[in-house]
């Protein structure tokens, strides 16, 4: 379970000095080390600088992770540190709108779809949530130096302030960025799309109120150039470079301050930071060998024209953490974290595809090229047709229920609920971990026999969505406030839905008999009753 709720873990006879080793202390890191503190689980974090990096880096980060940030409970803290952005303009050099993306201010997991933020700040809220929690240990100054694996455990090497030591963990989770050290010990060979682009970013903050564009990609062949906010005190510019060699020059303040003078003056802003990153487009062969697994950058790498590339390493981390969970309790067999891969690989990758095909757009340098783009999406703007709206694929193959039943493997959907005694969004009101939900008709069926006895033994939380919060011994039964559940059960012709921890649905039904079988069926996968994977998909 990983939830709000921390139930205990039993003891493992001979048990490694901690449960999970997280190589790296970024925000991927930070989120794996609390969602596993919180599930109960003895956690170490090594990082190898001596504080937190303290830059920005990510920029910006989707509804779906703020539903993670919210479960983690650092929401209202970084709300007023953020810009909630509605729209995403691409224009030619000419200042000509190509296309404008529309964000919802109300997305599918219940908050704002586009969120533009410091990560510094973020970085500090999430630090606050792991050294709140005993179960989890941070240290600075601690790099990886050799890694080991054995039957039950994995050896690590540590140089750190006292010198080296050797730690034992039952898991190693390599969250250490581009150049992993974890994935590189491991040998782990990357798949490379051949998207290399080098770029300059400039980062500011404002010492007044400027108007400046919030999120605005230029295709000028000239120079294809990004702005985007980095929330409401900060801004970055990024410009794409002929060559990694121009950084050099091109660094040099007053060449910047030129670059930006029809935007910023020295009297707006400061200029904070100059960088060079290569954008890239890498995906590990493997997330696992045996008991060390690879998330984030570590096992993946994007072009940033989703503003993704965060965003998938806290998916990875609700995906894992959930599952490592149920490991580590004995719950399910080591055999569950192979699912991992086969969920979160095709995401990644399709995200990362779309990342390309949009980065190919914007960065023509060719002027004919470049005139034939905007003479097209001109030509479809005058139409009135608006664009398609960015949707990301749900989960396919994986620890969902056999069927192919409508759902399966969606992203869930979250509204407000009232449960008689407070108003929320549904992960605040009733907690994390799994969430069978159900229409107040189903309940009776349930209610036979030991069955929300065992839902609630293996960690299942039952919602009922009633006409009103009524008091129940052994569920939720709450009102739909909103009618958000409502919509959702009937867009999908069905009455129970199972929502797995990290948001994804496990299955979903239609009636009493086949809510109570979903049911059992997934106390089946929570207990490990799990055959060989049939078509890729464990149940």
């Amino acid at each position: 379970m990983t939830g709000t709720d921390v139930a205990a873990v039993d003891p493992v006879p001979n048990a490694a000095a901690v449960d999970v080793l997280v190589v790296g202390y970024g925000p991927v890191g930070m989120v794996m080390a609390s969602l596993l503190g919180r599930a109960g689980h003895r956690v170490l974090v090594l990082e190898r600088y001596s504080g937190l990096y303290n830059l920005p880096r990510a920029a910006s980060f989707d509804d779906e992770t703020m539903r993670t940030l919210a479960r983690l409970g650092v929401a209202a803290e970084l709300l007023p540190k953020v810009r909630v952005q509605p729209t995403y303009q691409w224009r030619n050099g000419q200042g000509d709108l190509l296309m404008e993306q529309a964000f919802a201010e109300n997305g599918r997991s219940g908050w704002a779809e586009w969120n533009m933020m410091y990560q510094p700040d973020l970085e500090e809220a999430l630090d606050t949530v792991c050294r709140s929690m005993p179960e989890v240990e941070v240290r600075h100054s601690s790099s990886v130096a050799a890694l080991e694996q054995t039957a039950d455990r994995v050896e690590v090497t540590v140089e750190g302030p006292e010198g080296r030591e050797t730690v034992e963990a039952r898991y190693v989770l390599g969250c250490d960025g581009g150049n992993s050290f974890v994935r590189s010990a491991l040998g782990v060979e990357l798949h490379d799309y051949g998207f290399s682009e080098p770029w300059m970013v400039c980062d500011f903050r404002f010492r007044r109120p400027t108007e400046v564009p919030c999120a605005l990609q230029l295709g000028d062949p000239l120079g294809p150039t990004s702005i985007i906010s980095l929330g409401p005190l900060h801004h970055r510019f990024s410009f794409m470079l002929d060559s990694v060699d121009d950084f050099e020059t091109e660094r040099d303040p007053q060449r910047v301050w030129k670059r930006v003078a029809s935007y910023l003056t020295p009297d707006d802003a400061d200029l904070i930071r100059v960088a060079t990153y290569t954008f890239r487009s890498l995906v590990a062969d493997e997330w696992r060998r045996g008991r060390v697994l690879l998330a984030g950058d570590a096992a993946h790498q994007m072009p940033p024209f989703l503003g993704q590339g965060m965003c998938s390493g806290f998916r990875d981390a609700q995906n894992l953490a959930f599952k490592l969970d149920l490991v580590l309790r004995g719950s399910a067999p080591d055999v569950i974290l192979d699912t991992y891969q086969t969920e979160r690989e095709p995401h990644v990758r399709a995200v990362t595809e779309k990342g390309i095909e949009l980065g190919h757009l914007q960065t023509l340098r060719d002027p004919e090229r470049a005139a034939e783009r905007d003479r097209t999406l001109l030509a479809r703007r005058a139409t009135g047709a608006a664009p398609e709206p960015i949707r990301f694929p749900g989960l396919a193959d994986g620890l969902f229920t056999r069927g192919a039943e409508a759902g399966r493997g969606q992203l869930s959907v979250q509204g407000v609920v009232d449960n008689g005694t407070g108003r929320d969004r549904l992960d605040q009101v009733v907690g994390g971990g799994f969430h069978l939900l159900v229409d107040e008709g189903q309940l009776a069926a349930l209610e036979e026999g030991r069955l929300l006895d065992d839902l609630a033994g293996v960690g299942v939380r039952v919602v009922v969505l009633g006409e009103r919060p009524v008091k129940h011994a052994r569920a939720a039964v709450v009102h739909d406030v909103e009618g958000t559940y409502r919509a959702w059960l009937a867009e999908l012709g069905c009455s129970a839905v199972v929502v797995r921890p990290d948001f994804y649905v496990y299955g979903t039904a239609s009636g009493s008999d086949a809510a109570v079988g979903l049911a059992i069926e997934l106390m089946g996968a929570i207990h490990g009753n799990m055959p060989a994977q049939e078509a890729g998909t464990v149940a």
